[in-house]
């Protein structure tokens, strides 16, 4: 009796399974998932190497270089799986790249430098100086990011403001001043919360762009156009990625003190509203805790589909979540705005994801970092299985609304539904505060919902847009017309400018 009951009960689960997903067979169906698409390893590391990753690169031999906070530059040869102590000694190095297969330049607290291994044993034993030419107070948060080389070979890297969680050392370098010594975050010594340009030409290293608060990723899009990354904090209402241009003031004011021409006034006494008419708005605000807490590098897909289908785009590093993310930019009115959506959950990332690189094969490198930060230690390589995942592969602002573009065709009968839609609109206030919870909130009506003949495009005709929001957009399960479900249920559009 014991047995046809519990036969009965099966019976049962399954004809109500049957009545609510519609067959035995969609019920059993493997769910669509990332790592039907991605796969993550982590690399072995040597022994006695705490992996704090500052920077990778790979040299034209294929082997990795990668910087470590406590001092190592180390190189490993993904072939034998052999790591070698390349140099040892730097103060926390945050950036590297390979010029050689024998000679690297990094950017560490004090100074760009140039280091070289002149007799092939895999040992560099030069270290040269190229410029030190910016201040120092010994304040803990005077980190220094970079170097990203241009097409001309210039070489940009980017200064942190000091903080008041710490004061300043009696021995200093460079000018002192006082004028924005106030406030959280402050720059008493030259040119700290300032993007800089090492000029090959001329040997000088050249104040580029001011206004930032802590500046951990520096990279060019397909045009190469300059993107420099933000952390939340004062003057930063939530984590921001900026298009940087020279001469331009991107909103954090304790740099401001070193711009040429600026009167003799404390920043802090000026009012906001002046302030914000100076500033250049972020390309994307990252919503807080929607989707990153802490952006590091942006990186350009160069790989040509090696890596997927999102060749042409950039991806950013995220310090406290497990992920990536992904950038869906365009222009508008001659200025660079748009989308994000998360890249790599549930692959088996870890977080701390501070520095990215792709190799020759096309699979992305990810160091990791934990030094004072929310993250992990260690290397992690991400590796495209060679099938096309359902994801959104473009936001485009119209007149009225937004035009999704998906990388497969979408069901029409799912999509065309308008309840599977919700808009919100917010923004973050621009203020001294730390940070800025999401303001002025409201729920956005969808008017109407377009699917296009090719079942790659999803039109949505708003009730409202405004400049100066961001419009969130979830989404329920999007499916193509042979069951693949959507992987990114959530994005989010930075709109500074309407279309005209």
């Amino acid at each position: 009796m014991k047995k046809h009951s519990s036969f009965s009960q099966l019976v049962s689960f399954f004809f109500v399974a049957y009545l609510l997903f519609g067959s035995f067979n969609d019920c059993f169906a493997q769910r669509d998932t990332i790592t039907n698409y991605y796969e993550t390893e982590q690399i072995k590391l040597p022994k006695g190497l705490r992996a704090e990753t500052g920077g990778m690169d790979f040299m034209p031999d294929g082997r990795l270089v990668a910087c470590f906070h406590l001092g190592e530059v180390m190189t490993y040869n993904p072939k034998t799986k052999t790591w070698k102590k390349f140099a040892e000694g730097l103060h926390d190095p945050l950036g590297v790249v390979a010029v050689s297969n024998s000679e690297i330049l990094v950017v560490q607290r004090p100074e760009m430098t140039r280091i070289k291994d002149t007799n092939a044993d895999g040992v560099a034993d030069v270290y040269e100086t190229i410029t030190d030419d910016f201040g120092m107070s010994g304040n803990y948060h005077e980190f220094a990011f970079g170097p990203l080389k241009d097409q001309e070979g210039n070489l940009f890297m980017a200064l942190n403001v000091a903080s008041n969680g710490a004061g300043i050392r009696p021995e200093i370098r460079g000018q002192y001043d006082s004028l924005s010594r106030e406030g959280r975050m402050y720059s008493c010594v030259p040119y700290r919360g300032w993007v800089m340009r090492y000029n090959v030409k001329t040997k000088k290293l050249e104040p580029y762009a001011s206004g930032f608060r802590s500046p951990n990723g520096l990279g060019f899009d397909a045009k190469g156009r300059l993107f420099v990354s933000d952390n939340q904090g004062d003057w930063r209402g939530t984590s921001p990625l900026y298009h940087v241009e020279k001469g331009k003031f991107y909103g954090h004011v304790a740099s401001l003190i070193w711009q040429e021409g600026f009167p003799r006034v404390k920043p802090l006494s000026l009012p906001v509203a002046q302030l914000d008419s100076m500033r250049t708005r972020e390309s994307i605000a990252f919503p807080h805790t929607e989707i990153a807490h802490s952006p590091t590098q942006p990186l350009l897909d160069n790989t040509g589909g090696k890596f997927g289908p999102f060749a042409g785009q950039l991806f950013i590093g995220e310090m406290d979540y497990p992920r990536l993310v992904r950038l869906l930019m365009e222009e508008v009115n001659g200025q660079l705005q748009g989308a994000c959506v998360a890249f790599g959950d549930g692959t088996g990332l870890l977080k701390g994801n501070n520095r990215l690189v792709f190799d020759k094969n096309g699979d992305l490198w990810v160091g990791h970092n934990d030094h004072g930060w929310v993250g992990d230690e260690g290397l992690s390589r991400i590796h495209w299985k060679g099938k096309v995942p359902l994801d959104i592969m473009a936001m485009n602002l119209t007149t009225e609304g937004f035009e999704l573009t998906f990388s497969l065709p979408v069901d029409p009968k799912i999509a065309s539904n308008p309840e599977l839609y919700k808009f919100q609109r917010y923004y973050y206030k621009y203020h001294q505060p730390y940070g800025s919870p999401k303001t002025d909130v409201a729920d956005v009506a969808i008017k109407e919902v377009k699917v296009s003949p090719d079942g790659r495009k999803v039109t949505f005709k708003l009730a409202e847009l405004k400049a100066g929001y961001v419009y969130d957009l979830k989404m329920g399960e999007l499916q193509t017309p042979d069951g693949k479900l959507l992987m990114n249920r959530a994005v989010f559009y930075t709109l500074n400018q309407l279309k005209k």
